[in-house]
């Protein structure tokens, strides 16, 4: 019986654990929305790193013409680089034939915990059903939340549960094993879509409007990116499921 675990932050499961797992990290606020956006938009790949100084030092290999430097703290853009963390600002301008060196507060560290995995993938809800297809057949998932600064986080529970759902709902997939955290995760997902019926809203509308009400997502609407949270809501809008290259460390799509 294949297994599907979720573990709402990294420090909850040890890095030995992940080993020979397919890990699907999961930061929807923003890391993981924004490097599938980059990689749509015809990045070559996205390189994550885990500090600020990292990101200039790798800069450092290439022509500048060749990268673009994205990323943030406190969810700002870092001065002197070329992009935030907004998906939005990724497009094919920006980054098509480009390698984007990608630094966050969150989503690279939940990226480095998975250094074990068999395969590590970007999870989000904007590329959940493609991220289904490639993965129903796996013996093992575990899909890590990143969380903020080390707490956990509503948008990732709900990005994760949506993600559970629909392998779960893969009419030609064998019966999962959960553990506690996928089954929890679920279950905030399924309300959700039930208020959504209710509601007479799609499901993408109701994640937008419970982001809102998320410490992230009020975080980002201080800041103004409050047109970040209906991107980072869509559910099965983008064809891509990025991966990472366990000897570069780069994420790139198939």
């Amino acid at each position: 019986m294949p297994e599907l675990n979720v573990h709402y932050l990294p420090q909850f499961v040890a890095e030995s654990e992940l080993a020979g797992s397919v890990v699907v990290v999961v930061d929807l606020l923003r890391a993981s929305t924004t490097i599938c956006h980059a990689l749509a938009s015809g990045a070559n790949s996205v390189v994550p790193c885990l500090e600020i100084d990292e990101a200039w030092a790798k800069a450092k290999q290439f022509s500048r013409d060749e990268i673009v430097l994205g990323g943030e703290r406190g969810g700002e853009q870092i001065e002197g680089f070329d992009l935030g963390n907004s998906p939005a600002d990724y497009t094919a301008d920006q980054v098509f034939g480009r390698t984007v060196l990608f630094t966050t507060t969150n989503g690279t560290r939940a990226l480095a915990h998975a250094r074990l995995a068999s395969r590590v993938f970007i999870g989000a809800a904007n590329n959940r059903a493609a991220l289904v297809e490639t993965l129903a057949d796996s013996p093992r998932i575990d899909i890590l939340c990143a969380g903020t600064d080390g707490k956990i986080t509503r948008e990732d529970n709900l990005a994760a549960g949506a993600i559970c759902d629909g392998l779960l709902s893969q009419a030609s997939a064998s019966p999962w094993q959960t553990n506690e955290w996928a089954q929890a995760a679920l279950g905030e997902w399924q309300e959700l879509k039930n208020l959504a019926q209710a509601e007479g809203r799609t499901a993408s509308e109701q994640l937008a409007l419970e982001l809102c009400v998320t410490p992230g997502g009020m975080n980002l609407l201080v800041l103004g990116y409050d047109t970040d949270l209906v991107l980072c809501a869509q559910l099965d809008t983008l064809d891509v499921v990025p991966e990472m290259d366990l000897g570069s460390g780069e994420l790139r799509l198939p």
